[in-house]
């Protein structure tokens, strides 16, 4: 059943941080965490409670994120100011032709995120985004919403990233068939919610690149090489697939599974790839070591407000987990007699629209189907095909309470109103198509 209190503080909540975030044009840290306490006193939880959930809301979030986006923050700016960004945007451009270039970006991030974490992709290929539209003149978001989309799909959809692993094991499916049917949702999902999709909002939404990452490459007499740039977007995505297959390639606990997994970490790999994007830069392009250290300082100020907000939205997030919110919708749901399939991603949907996490609205539909799917007779295929209804309803409708919403809106550049317009939309998207999908192959399951 509904509690009236709970679903009445959360909507209350979510209102009061759009009219903040959209209306009054409050900066979007100082909204989250206003909006935390707002949702913390109405739900009536305890202040010192609040205050816990704020704190390591931040603090789980930002352990890892403020890392990540730190040095690839740093890594973009020395790619940038290089000339190398540039090189590549000129390289696809003239391989691929205007009209491909989108295609190749979308299965550029179907394919890198399978061992890869969606924001550490993002953060590393954001410097090419920009490059392409410096070079073309287009929006930002003809470029930007082709990758997301392949990176957001494979981050639901494709094990070994953590989501449809956890909703597997939780429901006991086998994850050949999570790969197969993730494989088939996919790339429908990517396509339409990617190059599709793009070319109908670029030309609705021209967004700029971020004037923080603006270059003046063009005062440049020597500019790293195309080859030397790609391999330096290449590194950190490798080593990190590494770590990610070590368990696979080598014997667990020897020397060479420790040293795959510790390079492999993207805390590593990332700083092995900044410190060589130095070098490179310092021998190639004669950058001294103070305009290193500019160049680092810049990226760090862009930097810090993505770091800020995303962690408020992590503390935001954790609130609506604490307070029992999201716990509330998803039992209400389990009790439906509905299909399995739409019942699973009603269940995933809902609670991802309501505490913002993905990942965590994957794990609650799981935990709330497995007691259900132990009643029914399913082949290994149907419950293959659950995983993917599951992170369907987790992907949908990512908006003010995901971290991930604040990234995409800061390193595009772009308002929040535009950022519901069209990061919003696409991941609605991939999780429309994903669960037209998933009813299309049950009737055969």
């Amino acid at each position: 059943m509904f509690d009236l209190q709970l679903i009445t503080a959360a909507i209350t909540a979510i209102v009061a941080l759009l009219i903040m975030v959209i209306k009054l044009r409050v900066p979007a840290f100082i909204a989250l965490l206003l909006s935390c306490l707002l949702l913390g006193i109405t739900t009536g939880m305890q202040t010192q409670d609040i205050i816990n959930s704020i704190k390591n809301g931040m603090g789980g979030t930002l352990g890892f994120v403020a890392v990540v986006v730190g040095l690839g923050a740093i890594l973009g700016q020395i790619l940038e100011a290089s000339g190398g960004i540039e090189q590549i945007a000129k390289v696809l451009m003239n391989k691929f032709g205007e009209k491909n270039i989108q295609w190749s970006l979308g299965f550029t991030g179907f394919l890198v995120a399978i061992p890869v974490f969606f924001d550490v992709a993002f953060i590393i290929l954001a410097p090419l985004l920009y490059g392409l539209t410096n070079k073309s003149g287009r929006s930002l978001l003809y470029y930007a919403i082709p990758l997301l989309a392949g990176l957001a799909v494979t981050h639901a959809f494709i094990p070994p990233t953590p989501g449809p692993i956890a909703v597997a094991e939780i429901i006991g499916a086998n994850l050949g068939w999570v790969i197969i049917f993730g494989a088939v949702a996919g790339i429908p999902s990517m396509i339409i919610a990617g190059p599709l999709f793009a070319r109908f909002i670029a030309k609705r939404i021209h967004a700029e690149v971020p004037e923080a990452h603006q270059s003046d490459n063009k005062q440049l007499t020597q500019r790293l090489s195309f080859n030397l740039v790609l391999s330096l977007v290449l590194l950190p995505l490798v080593l990190i697939m590494l770590g990610t297959l070590a368990p696979f390639l080598f014997v667990k606990d020897t020397s060479l599974f420790c040293t795959a997994k510790f390079i492999g970490h993207p805390f590593v790999a990332l700083s092995l790839t900044t410190v060589i994007a130095m070098w490179a830069s310092a021998k190639y392009c004669q950058f001294n070591k103070s305009q290193l250290l500019n160049l680092a300082n810049k990226a760090l100020e862009p930097a810090g407000i993505i770091i800020l907000i995303t962690g408020a939205g992590g503390a935001f997030k954790q609130i609506l987990i604490d307070s029992g919110v999201g716990q509330m919708l998803g039992n209400s749901m389990a009790d439906s007699s509905m299909p399995l399939v739409l019942l699973a991603f009603l269940i995933a949907a809902i609670t991802r629209i309501a505490q913002g996490s993905s990942t965590v609205a994957m794990i609650t539909a799981a935990g709330l189907m497995a007691p259900i799917l132990q009643l029914q007779t399913l082949t290994p295929a149907y419950l293959g095909l659950l995983v993917i209804a599951i992170s369907s309803g987790a992907t949908i409708m990512s908006h003010v309470n995901d971290s991930g919403f604040w990234l995409v809106s800061r390193y595009l550049g772009i308002s929040e109103p535009d950022t519901l317009k069209s990061w919003t939309v696409l991941t609605t998207l991939i999780a429309v198509v994903g669960l037209i999908t998933c009813l299309i192959l049950s009737a055969f399951l």
